[in-house]
């Protein structure tokens, strides 16, 4: 990855192509991140603002987070004094990773001002800064105390400290002897580390891509090098992607693994993005929705885990205790030959020699007794203690059986979380476990009104709609109350998953939508990473769902399997219309 500071310059002369951009609307979907919805004689656009200190950036999306029922403080700031704001100025400090966006604004009193939005995007030290006309800070996204930094402080009210300049030369101010004099003195002794050492506003990734052009490697060493010829091929390599950069990016496996503003040829095959700010969405936006979703889901997620554990413990303590009753028929022979025997019995005994007449030998046997019990009590024990075992299996089995349902119910809540791409999913599946007592509501957790989540909508290419459940109580509501009894009906056999149904309404479907269908039932189950996915395909007025069972929770007997693949492009498609949707 590469997101230097020569990267951000390409950026930036993307966003000075809007022709008199202002700002229509500013969000702050994360704790972390801003997005700036400009309106330009082009149409619209979004300008982002990632301050994730693991991946800081700003560039042009199309990304439509999910905002959250409140704006956060930060947000309604920036409303306050950027809302209507035209951005007027672009500057970028040199071989720095900051940016100085300045906006012509209107303050309380209808005067024109001019107020800057500094994105500072280095590493641990990345913040976001909208500064009043005199350079104060009026406030920022990561506030710093006195106490917390011996050298800047950012809080409402100071002036703001611009970052030290970097001290290493400007590849673009370089000529090719200076390249020589750079490779000549004392230092590094593998090229890329040399250029990583003296070059300022660039990345480790691209100084290898500038060994391997001047050098033929990545790791050439300066041993036995021509400075002249090195030097001269330097700065061939940096006048030439500097001055005309090209979005580049490698992928391995369909995914976006390295990115910079030069081909990347260290890797073999490379491909070209459309724009700078394009493959920074294509790299990062899935990646972030993710991350942001699996870190949110956490404590639920672990909540789940622990019912499981427990579960899993107390399943095989009354599997064990099932299996024990399965030897209660000795129990009832014994009482019997007791009981023909008690003749030769005294009370006190503590065993007594009987001869086995269930056995076709006849052998002599040694019976236990109770001391404490006369003859006739200690074969009424071994009765009493067969009833017990017989009473016990239909208990024990019942449980069982509640214990697996809810188990493979708590399976497949895992499952959702794992598919969960919004805030509103991953809340449709807190409540979801509230109602179930899995989870109690968190104290003091103001909960917002929001409406009932459609399940996803995809169309078939013969025209037919496609919905899929996100989670288990939409599935019960999609497949009992939403669908027709002659709608097709379709679910991932014998793992957990969405439930999938065709509207048609009774009309005959074409095969080719019932396998499209049946792939998006691949794809949104328990074994969606596999091959050749076996699919149950049957009408809606076959399925049933289990008596006293848990939501989403089916059976049905009357079906047909299909085998197909799952195909993600079609789920990715519908995202993409469902995002734009929102807009």
């Amino acid at each position: 990855m590469a997101f230097d500071a020569f990267y951000l310059t390409a950026v930036l002369s993307e966003l000075a192509q809007l022709q008199e951009p202002r700002v229509e609307k500013i969000y702050q979907p994360a704790r972390d991140t801003v997005i700036l919805q400009l309106r330009h004689r082009q149409g619209r656009g979004k300008l982002l603002f990632a301050m994730n200190p693991t991946a800081p950036r700003m560039h042009l999306t199309t990304a439509s987070p999910e905002n959250p029922p409140e704006p956060p403080m930060f947000c309604m700031l920036l409303r306050k004094h950027l809302s209507g704001a035209r951005l007027v100025s672009i500057q970028q400090p040199p071989m720095e990773r900051c940016a100085w966006l300045g906006f012509d604004c209107i303050d309380e009193m209808g005067d024109p001002v001019r107020k800057t939005l500094v994105a500072e995007l280095m590493g641990r030290t990345c913040n976001l800064y909208l500064l009043s006309p005199d350079g104060r800070i009026i406030d920022c996204l990561r506030r710093v105390g006195l106490d917390a930094s011996a050298k800047r402080q950012a809080l409402p009210g100071l002036f703001y400290q611009q970052p030290e300049p970097v001290a290493k030369e400007d590849p673009m101010a370089l000529a090719p002897a200076d390249y020589a004099r750079l490779l000549a003195a004392p230092g590094a002794d593998v090229l890329s580390d040399r250029l990583m050492d003296t070059l300022g506003g660039v990345s480790p990734l691209v100084c290898r891509e500038a060994a391997l052009f001047a050098a033929g490697a990545t790791d050439a060493r300066l041993d036995g090098q021509d400075a002249a010829q090195i030097g001269e091929k330097l700065y061939l390599f940096f006048q030439e992607h500097l001055n005309h950069p090209t979005p580049c990016y490698y992928s391995e496996k369909g995914v976006s693994r390295q990115f910079a503003f030069c081909p990347i040829r260290q890797y073999g095959d490379f491909q070209q993005a459309e724009s700078f700010s394009a493959l920074l969405d294509r790299f990062y936006t899935v990646r972030d929705q993710a991350d942001a979703i699996r870190q949110k889901s956490q404590s639920v997620r672990k909540t789940v885990q622990n019912h499981i554990a427990r579960l899993t413990r107390k399943l095989a303590v009354q599997e064990k205790e099932l299996a024990a009753t399965h030897d209660r028929e000795r129990l009832r022979q014994l009482g019997d030959i007791l009981t023909a025997n008690l003749h030769r019995v005294q009370k006190g005994q503590t065993s007594v020699q009987c001869q086995d007449f269930y056995d076709e030998r006849m052998p002599m046997i040694e019976i236990p007794l109770s001391p404490a019990l006369s003859p006739q009590g200690n074969a009424a024990k071994f009765y009493k203690d067969y009833a017990r075992m017989k009473t016990a299996e239909k208990a024990l089995t019942a449980q069982l059986e509640i214990g697996r349902q809810e188990k493979t119910y708590l399976q497949s809540v895992l499952e959702e979380l794992n598919r969960a791409g919004s805030d509103r999913e991953l809340e449709e599946i807190r409540q979801e476990l509230q109602q179930g007592g899995y989870l109690r509501p968190e104290p003091g957790r103001k909960r917002v009104k929001q409406g009932k989540l459609p399940p996803l909508r995809f169309e078939s290419t013969d025209g037919f709609p496609i919905y899929v459940g996100r989670n288990n109580r939409q599935n019960e509501e999609l497949t009992f109350r939403s669908a027709r009894k002659d709608d097709i009906w379709l679910h991932a056999q014998k793992v957990h998953g969405s439930h999938v149904i065709i509207a048609c309404g009774g009309s005959p479907v074409p095969d080719n939508t019932v396998t499209q269908a049946a792939q998006l039932a691949a794809y949104y189950a328990e074994s969606s990473g596999g091959q050749n996915i076996p699919v149950d395909v049957t009408p809606v007025r076959q399925v049933k769902k289990v008596p006293n069972g848990k939501p989403g929770m089916v059976i049905y007997h009357t079906y047909r399997t299909v085998v197909v693949n799952p195909y993600p492009d079609i789920a990715v498609d519908a995202l993409n219309a469902e995002s734009t949707a929102k807009e």
